[in-house]
């Protein structure tokens, strides 16, 4: 098969074969097509992969090229900018058409429209796709023909819609050209950070394909009966884990949605029924965060609400850098940014606990939170964790009433009762009992001694007074509302 009219599959956060509607529309076009990557982080620096991001997409990217090599196919791989390469390998390729899946962070957008102009006007067949939400952002509106941004209605509206179509399986052949182009070899792109701290990540995680479709049985399996009840407890295996595949487009929603209905078909158990639309409503908050970064491109950086721009944040470094260490005195926040360092992801309800400290306790702006999460999250991804930060703050869509502020002391109690997570992950106080564990400064001398903790020595003290905290930030709400 030559080199004529090949297409090329320009692969971005869709790093799959199964349900991958730009690979089956190019396989179907009858002709080679050639897979590539290019290493081509955003300009504007508004969203690049962070250390952990980086550590994923390499391992990812490996097990792809593994899995197009016994399809007989290859992964091409480029660096530089994508319409620069994009136009290179046409040159050296004689491809007449470039197909990809469509991306919604702004810079993507801003990106791909200027990359499908240029090479429809050199007579380049440019043609994108849709595989990674269930719905585009363009086709749900409220009554007002504007954007929901608020998350129940945005659901009901959702139910009402035409069921997400049936996933594609993955083509059974994938034509070769006879003569491929050149590649970059993946280290080339210095993606694994060059120290060992990534070494907790990799024992934590199976990337690629493969691992995404093991971690979505495993929680069909074992963890959606408890779903509803167990997903905000830390010290189980209560919740999907399927974040960073979806991110990086190992797994599709369609794939998760129907592998979920399909479960729900034969339930029998109350618990699974009831886990299953629990679940399935979490896949529609995802979908909600990228409609909302679609519609409200700003707000990655700025509050959506704009009496927010008001609000009088604090300047605390020193806080910053003992929340991103664990080592606030707060045991279930320190518990969950060292889990966030030592496997490149954090539970979600201690996500919340640990986002409401940093911004109310300590007054640091949100956008620095979101920025340590860009950089230590396997499932850093834009848009939910524009969502997830701007809820915490109390300045985004559908955000909880900024006067709701979690008390670490009796959060960690609730979902931690038994101290299995705080133990875990802080080994130093392992040994208090229950009553103390999730306030050690509480915890009488003896008992101290005998679990042999040592306050500001082998564990720190709070670094401030929840009850004063609380008052403070309420004061800085008010004052905002003033202005």
């Amino acid at each position: 098969m030559t080199m004529n009219d090949a297409t090329i599959l320009w692969l971005r956060s869709d790093l799959r074969l199964a349900d991958h509607p730009a690979l089956c529309a190019a396989v179907k076009r009858g002709s080679p097509v050639i897979p590539v990557f290019i290493w081509s982080p955003d300009e504007e620096g508004t969203w690049n992969p962070g250390g952990a991001g980086r550590w994923w997409l390499h391992h990812s990217l490996e097990s792809l090229a593994t899995a197009l090599q016994k399809e007989k196919s290859r992964l091409i791989i480029r660096e530089g900018d994508a319409l620069d390469e994009l136009q290179t390998l046409i040159a050296e390729t004689g491809a007449t058409a470039v197909y990809w899946s469509r991306r919604y962070e702004p810079y993507a957008i801003k990106r791909d429209a200027v990359v499908k102009a240029s090479l429809k006007s050199g007579g380049i067949e440019a043609r994108s796709f849709n595989a990674s939400l269930l719905f585009e952002p363009w086709d749900i509106a409220n009554r007002q023909g504007g954007p929901f941004q608020v998350f129940t209605p945005f659901y009901r509206r959702c139910l009402t819609l035409e069921t997400p179509a049936e996933p594609l399986p993955a083509p059974r052949a994938i034509p070769p050209p006879d003569r491929w182009p050149e590649s970059l070899r993946l280290d080339a792109l210095n993606l694994e950070p060059r120290v060992h701290w990534a070494d907790g990540i990799a024992a934590a995680w199976q990337t690629g394909e493969k691992g995404a479709r093991e971690e979505l049985e495993r929680f069909l399996d074992e963890a959606m009966s408890g779903y509803d009840e167990n997903r905000d407890i830390p010290s189980t295996a209560g919740t999907s884990r399927m974040s960073p595949y979806l991110h990086h487009g190992e797994i599709s929603p369609r794939q998760i949605w129907h592998a979920v209905k399909e479960c729900e078909i034969t339930m029998t158990s109350p618990g699974l029924v009831k886990g299953a639309a629990s679940y399935l409503r979490q896949l529609v908050w995802r979908e909600f965060a990228h409609h909302l970064l679609f519609h409200f491109p700003y707000t990655p950086t700025q509050p959506l609400r704009n009496s927010f721009q008001h609000f009088p944040w604090g300047d605390d470094p020193d806080g910053l850098k003992a929340w991103q260490r664990g080592q606030t005195g707060y045991p279930i926040v320190d518990a969950g940014m060292r889990e966030l360092w030592s496997t490149g992801w954090m539970h979600n309800r201690v996500r919340m606990i640990a986002a409401s400290f940093l911004v109310k306790d300590l007054l640091v702006p949100w956008q620095e939170g979101a920025e340590w999460f860009r950089d230590t999250l396997v499932d850093a991804d834009l848009a939910n964790n524009t969502l997830g930060w701007q809820w915490t703050a109390g300045c985004g869509a559908d955000a909880a009433p900024y006067f709701r502020i979690f008390n670490p002391v009796t959060q960690g109690q609730k979902f931690d009762a038994g101290g299995h997570y705080v133990r875990k992950w802080i080994p130093e106080i392992s040994g208090l009992p229950d009553k103390y564990i999730h306030s050690p400064w509480t915890a009488p001398e003896a008992a101290l001694r005998e679990a042999r903790v040592e306050l500001d020595k082998d564990y720190p003290c709070p670094r401030v007074n929840h009850a004063e905290a609380r008052e403070r930030a309420l004061e800085a709400y008010r004052t905002m509302r003033n202005v």
